[in-house]
């Protein structure tokens, strides 16, 4: 098994950190970005279509984006406790590398929602 280690090519579109997924630290999985598979993900798409590494890259609020605020991404936090707007948020303010490096400290795939 792998460790979770920062690494940038880790991060999904979305700002999910692959790099602590137990598929992935497992080698089930390749990860977002290698996942030939994952094709079926709009958000992946369309980062690779516009040549963004995730959407933090991206002149639209993901709030306001329909394709990053799905019913499956509110299915996903919901389920998963994710806050995946704060990753994405924490990618623009700070960086992809500090993102990795917070992820893999952390040892989680994403920020957590905030308990109301």
């Amino acid at each position: 098994m792998k460790t979770i280690a920062p690494d940038t090519q880790n991060i999904a579109a979305c700002g999910l950190y692959c790099g602590a997924c137990r598929k992935f630290l497992a080698e089930k999985c390749p990860g977002c970005k290698q996942n030939e598979k994952a094709a079926w993900c709009k958000i992946r798409s369309c980062c690779q279509e516009n040549k963004l590494n995730t959407c933090a890259e991206c002149h639209h609020d993901v709030g306001e984006c329909k394709l990053f605020s799905n019913r499956i991404g509110k299915v996903f936090a919901f389920l998963f406790n994710s806050d995946r707007p704060a990753c994405i948020r924490f990618i623009k303010e700070h960086g992809e590398q500090a993102f990795a490096e917070e992820m893999a400290k952390r040892k989680c795939q994403t920020i957590k929602r905030k308990q109301r």
